[in-house]
């Protein structure tokens, strides 16, 4: 199989890649380097819960609820569920599914609506759309659920101190959550000044820590042999059943280095993980396995904090390295988040929202208020309601493998019809990964009443909002379309009235050929019209950025003062029209860039008849479109200039 015709951009030059490595190690491992925090403990709590019905937290210690072969099917399942699912699935083969240098799940469905859109029936396109909606809707509940569940792990460890820390943990955990969300308004690049140096310092404590453990028992080292993880699944089947579904918490954080490889490129991405931080997770989890070896007890069942001796002078240094490595994990998830809605919202998949850029320099680096105060009212909800991070375990693991397995599907689509890899060849090995996939989600399944409820809960509605935003919007341009007066008949009906033009620039934004709606609104109260008038469209193109030589697309002299003009963007980018149209110079149309005016319908819903939307649906198309932000908030375009003609609209 030869490699993808789209190669990496050539933007990151041999020179900086220690750099690019450097600062990928502070952004894109952030979730899966601190699962090591809670992976190994709630496997073991998965075990003593089926074995022996235990379901709190217990001490224990060799020989009391497990054996030498528990431990080394467990140590075995860790080692190769990493190494299978993430050094091999996502590290080798998903990362080459770039578009452009861009990863994450609507990057593969642009890329495959741009290059392979023609192979597919409609409703095999509408399928793919919506494993990639639902996918996301997962990905954005993991984006919840690890702030939740990372924090409240890392100040647990507390309580290997004293329990007397317990009452306090949950609230420990909600003050950290506000002061993360609180300071996401300046930015992530001020944010995570620090995240690079901190990272560097968790990944060398965790090989330090497994390391120290290691070398005490060596005999450990024989879960490399993937036999014992076969053993373990035959001698315990049932166990299996739940266990696997906690294992699945190791690998937590692959869609987020899928989605972040667009930030640091592919071969940074993977010289970090290769070099950096699979050692350290291989000898933390190996270190882990060995400590259970070990005859001295493990407080609470927590094998992490069980790595150093349980005094306050070891495990305070640790929580605090701890804490602040779980801020950084949900940092990177947050910022996912903003960067998904944005790329929603240009795809025409989600509602417009406030869409803030932090950094003048980076397109990339967004803030999304809604988004953002929203996420920290569920986080806030899930740590008082869930009070543990043993509790909210079972509702981590549905996100992450529901993703995983719609990414499998897609990747294969995309080496098929987009790269044209033999389907005999990738279709194996894309089947083997999926019932890998599918092996994870059914032992999470398990605990959907425990949890797992929250994760559909959340991918379900923002499943819903997208899909029904992008049926209503289709619907609605359908209408409006139907509506339009032909530009040819309105011309020569203008010749003949010659009605008076004042001075200035008139700018109507539509999104179909023919006069807009607006325009015919406010010629039939105004009598008048500008010296010049500019039909403009805004596209959205299924690739991450577009040259700024390259914005306007498209210049038509339709005569009478009228142009018609078409720019386009990226999907990872926002629209800025006033900053664009000062281009229209260079394409023979000459704006004098104080004196526009632009007008934009603002469409009245009134709904009459059957159609293919249910009712319910559209009045909740109707509050969607009623609470998106303006189009000229969205479209950056000056408040005293821009007049909003009101149209009524039969749905």
């Amino acid at each position: 199989m030869s490699a993808p015709a789209t190669e990496q951009p050539a933007s990151h030059p041999r020179a900086s890649m220690r750099i690019l490595v450097w600062a990928a190690l502070g952004v894109v491992f952030g979730d899966i380097g601190t699962s090591p925090l809670y992976a190994m403990s709630e496997t073991v709590s998965s075990h003593l819960m089926v074995q022996h019905g235990i379901k709190d937290k217990v001490t224990m210690q060799l020989g009391q609820y497990y054996g030498r072969d528990e431990v080394l099917g467990f140590t075995s399942l860790f080692v190769w569920a990493i190494a299978i699912v993430v050094s091999f699935k996502y590290v080798i083969l998903i990362l080459r599914a770039d578009n452009e240098g861009e990863g994450g799940m609507f990057s593969i469905l642009a890329l495959l609506k741009a290059k392979a859109s023609q192979s597919f029936t409609p409703r095999v396109m509408a399928l793919i759309v919506l494993m990639a909606v639902v996918g996301s809707g997962l990905i954005l509940g993991d984006g919840v659920i690890t702030p939740s569940l990372s924090i409240m792990s890392a100040w647990e460890g507390l309580e290997v101190v004293t329990h007397r820390w317990s009452p306090y943990i949950p609230w420990l955990s909600v003050a950290t959550l506000i002061a993360l969300f609180s300071i996401q308004r300046f930015g992530s690049h001020k944010v995570g000044a620090v995240f690079a140096p901190a990272m560097a310092v968790w990944f060398l404590a965790l090989a330090a820590m497994g390391a120290a453990n290691l070398v005490k028992h060596l005999e450990v080292l024989a879960a490399l042999n993937p036999a014992y993880a076969a053993r373990y699944m035959r001698h315990f089947p049932k166990a299996t059943l739940y266990v696997i579904g906690s294992v699945d918490l190791c690998i937590t954080g692959c869609e987020a280095l899928f989605a972040d490889m667009g930030h640091f490129s592919r071969p940074a991405v993977r010289r970090a993980w290769f070099s950096i931080v699979w050692p350290a997770l291989m000898l933390n989890y190996l270190g882990q396995g060995a400590r259970m070896l070990d005859p001295a007890p493990i407080v609470d069942g927590n094998v992490f904090y069980a790595l150093v001796p349980s005094t306050a002078g070891f495990v305070y240094p640790l929580v605090v390295i701890s804490w602040l490595a779980t801020v950084i994990a949900s940092q990177a998830l947050i910022s996912g988040a903003f960067s998904l809605i944005h790329q929603a919202i240009q795809l025409g998949l989600c509602p417009r929202a406030s869409v803030v850029h932090t950094n003048a320099e980076v397109e990339g680096q967004i803030y999304v208020p809604e988004v953002n105060w929203g996420y920290l009212a569920l986080c806030i909800m899930l740590v008082i309601g869930f009070k543990s991070s043993h509790n909210l375990a079972p509702a981590y693991g549905l996100a992450v493998t529901g993703t995983m397995a719609f990414t499998t599907i897609l990747f294969y689509l995309v080496a098929t019809r987009v790269w044209h890899w033999k389907a005999w060849l990738i279709g194996p090995v894309c089947l083997a990964l999926i019932g890998v996939d599918l092996a994870f989600f059914v032992s999470n399944a398990t605990q959907f009443l425990e949890g797992g409820y929250i994760t559909i809960a959340i991918a379900s509605v923002s499943a819903f909002v997208m899909l029904t935003w992008q049926k209503g919007r289709a619907a609605l341009g359908a209408v409006l379309k139907s509506m339009m007066l032909p530009t040819d008949a309105f011309l020569a009906s203008l010749k003949l009235e010659n009605p008076p033009r004042v001075k200035g620039t008139a700018v109507f934004m539509t999104s179909n050929p023919g006069v807009p709606n607006s325009l015919l609104h406010y010629f039939k109260h105004a009598k008048t019209l500008h010296e010049k008038v500019i039909f403009l469209t805004v596209q959205t193109k299924h690739v991450p950025e577009i040259a700024d030589d390259a914005r306007i697309s498209e210049v038509i002299d339709l005569g009478e003062g009228f142009f018609g003009a078409k720019v386009v963007y990226g999907f990872m980018e926002s629209p800025d029209i006033p900053k664009i149209l000062g281009g229209l110079k260079l394409h023979g149309v000459d704006v004098d860039l104080r004196d526009l005016s632009f007008f934009l319908g603002r469409e009245s819903l009134v709904f009459t008849g059957p159609s293919k939307m249910s009712l319910a649906r559209k009045m909740f198309f109707k509050f969607l479109s009623q609470n998106a932000i303006a189009a000229s908030a969205f479209f950056k375009l000056p408040p005293g200039r821009v007049i909003e003609l009101g149209v009524q609209i039969e749905l």
